[in-house]
């Protein structure tokens, strides 16, 4: 089974009868001013994209829909490549519109733009089908025909709710005797993951993202209930897993094409019950097989405390790490039913990430209750002097479809932000008790030049000296999320190198821009933020030089890299600056009496 290949498509005998033309789109969204956001090389691989491939090559190897019938595969990722139109219809005309076109992992952002290009595609007669978490949340939370879904089913755009694992058989079945249904549900029933078929690209897709990394999923689904997020009413609360031999197979397909980056973008992936299993076979792969994998995992605020996890990480290749922080309020977390977050915890559990020189990021969430501007910015100041975070991911709170927050919201018609495209976590949807809508979107904007100074990143840059954290690879970072935002009026996460636009893609309803006006602007924009970036370069490596000829830099302390100690409670402005926090260390010291005297008993 390791040594299993998807069936190359190049090799398909021409002498088929009928070729069945699959076309799987990754939509991407609009930008403030209408244009899709398309880079020469995106920031981020599209696991959804990468999941379904796979399972359509092993329908086409399984050959389901006859011995007669190829399926022809073509990807697109719209962050990172142009869907040709005309050229497409002509490959559907040449086959008599024997195919499907399926746009894949729809988020709500991109549902507006997923409907625009399902449009010429559904007039040319083409069948059309779309999945995702906008499609699976609303058909889970919601009446079944609220944010949208409608505008599916007028187009004739069959939804598929659910995962496909064993389920697109039957979708391209239908497809090919042209009897589609309107709803694909499997929401109720979803898969087990171990022996499916995993998640992969062909090289000269991955190719097409900054870092020439790929993704799969080693599990989905997650215990916790925090009231924002969308994975645990698409993918469940209960979690299911890939096996360690399902891991070395993708890792090997993927080697075998030279890739070996991998971003595994499980919710959290130190509550995948077979962690230490796929940690063991990819340190095999890594210290016998000579993989050199680099890897980047997502974890709870409390992995440090599983014996061995961040030990093993290190040794299976974890290169970084993405930490759900969310808040330094207490208050703020427990009203978003993430009491798993404990800060009492968070420095012990950075340090323990930092001590084998792992990059930290963090996702950092701006505009719960409790939350104003002056909040935000004393609690950024305190991350900045009391955290070793390497880098911070600002949000805001957003009631995305398919979470309890929009659900709630939605049953006590409590008003909401009409337009899909803004639900992309950059942009106010809906009213804060305690914040205009103008202050709220100020103080997401300033939060990332109040993170992001000049000095703070020489700070971040020292530290890493000083612990081992691969300074190029932080330097990387430190340029992409000090810049997006005031460049590019984007979050670094929808970014990427080489902004790409065409005049001819803007937003149905909005005025097509001549090419007199759009080329030259484009053109100037491009060279002046360039310009920027080349300079924020310049300086980060000046600064990465001054640090390696300084003869103390290896021994940079600050009170952030300060080891966890006793007083820790009454000095730490993270401990004692919020009411919860107070509380926290409370009963944390409560929690220490009461195993003290147990012991003692």
């Amino acid at each position: 089974m390791l040594g299993w290949r998807f069936p190359p498509l190049e090799r398909i005998p021409v002498a088929a009868k009928r070729r069945f033309q699959l076309v799987l789109i990754k939509p991407s969204h609009y930008d403030d001013d209408g244009y899709v956001i398309r880079w020469w090389r995106a920031m981020i691989p599209s696991n959804s994209l990468a999941a379904v491939y796979g399972i359509a090559a092993d329908c086409a190897g399984r050959r389901v829909l006859g011995p007669d019938v190829e399926i022809d595969i073509a990807v697109i990722d719209e962050t990172n490549s142009r869907i040709d139109l005309p050229s497409l219809l002509d490959r559907f005309r040449r086959q008599g519109g024997f195919g499907l076109v399926a746009l894949v992992g729809v988020q709500s952002n991109q549902y507006p733009r997923a409907l625009d290009i399902a449009r010429p595609f559904r007039a040319a007669g083409i069948p059309v089908a779309m999945g995702g978490f906008h499609v699976s949340g609303c058909l889970a939370m919601l009446d079944g025909h609220a944010v949208g879904l409608d505008e599916c089913r007028e187009m004739g755009i069959a939804m598929f709710a659910g995962e496909a694992e064993g389920r697109l058989d039957l979708v391209l079945r239908d497809a090919a005797a042209g009897r589609l249904a309107p709803l694909y549900d499997f929401m109720k029933d979803l898969p087990a993951m171990e022996g499916t078929p995993v998640p992969f690209m062909p090289k000269q897709y991955v190719q097409r993202t900054l870092g020439f990394s790929t993704s799969f999923d080693a599990g989905r689904g997650c215990p916790y209930q925090c009231s924002f997020c969308t994975i645990i009413n698409v993918q469940g609360r209960k979690s299911r897993f890939r096996s360690a031999d399902d891991v070395e197979k993708l890792v090997r397909l993927n080697w075998a094409q030279g890739i070996h980056k991998f971003f595994i973008t499980d919710d959290n992936f130190a509550r995948n019950r077979e962690w230490e299993a796929i940690f063991d076979r990819l340190i095999e792969l890594r210290e016998k097989g000579g993989i050199p994998l680099g890897l980047m995992i997502q974890v709870d605020t409390l992995c440090h405390k599983i014996p061995n996890f961040i030990v093993k990480a290190k040794r299976a290749g974890v290169t970084r790490v993405f930490i759900g922080l969310e808040n330094v309020n207490p208050d703020n977390l427990a009203a978003a039913k993430k009491r798993q977050n404990k800060i009492t915890e968070y420095r012990r559990m950075l340090l323990a990430w930092k001590a084998q020189g792992i990059i930290t990021l963090a996702g950092y969430i701006l505009g719960f209750p409790a939350d104003t501007p002056a909040t935000i910015r004393r609690d950024i100041a305190i991350i900045q002097e009391e955290l070793p975070l390497d880098i911070i991911e600002f949000f805001c709170l957003t009631p995305l479809p398919g979470s309890e927050d929009h659900q709630t919201l939605w049953k006590n018609n409590v008003a909401m932000d009409a337009d899909l495209n803004n639900y992309d976590v950059e942009h106010v949807c809906t009213a804060h008790p305690r914040m205009s809508r103008a202050e709220w979107e100020g103080i997401y904007r300033e939060a990332w030049s109040l993170y992001y100074t000049p000095e703070h990143m020489e700070t971040l840059l020292r530290r890493a000296a000083a612990t081992g954290v691969p300074i190029g690879s932080l330097i990387k970072l430190l340029v992409n999320f000090s810049t997006t935002v005031r460049l590019e009026n984007l979050h670094p996460l929808q970014g990427g190198l080489l902004r790409l636009k065409r005049p001819s893609e803007r937003r149905p309803g909005l005025p097509r821009e001549s090419a007199w006006r759009f080329w030259p602007r484009f053109v100037l924009e491009t060279l002046g933020k360039h310009a920027v970036i080349v300079g924020m370069i310049a300086r980060l490596l000046w600064l990465r030089r001054a640090i390696a000829r300084d003869p103390a830099a290896g021994s940079y302390t600050d009170r952030a890299l300060t080891p966890v100690g006793e007083d820790d409670d009454e000095t730490l402005d993270l401990l004692t600056q919020t009411t919860g926090g107070r509380a926290a260390v409370a009963h944390a010291r409560k929690i220490a009496e009461l195993t003290a005297i147990g012991r003692d008993g």
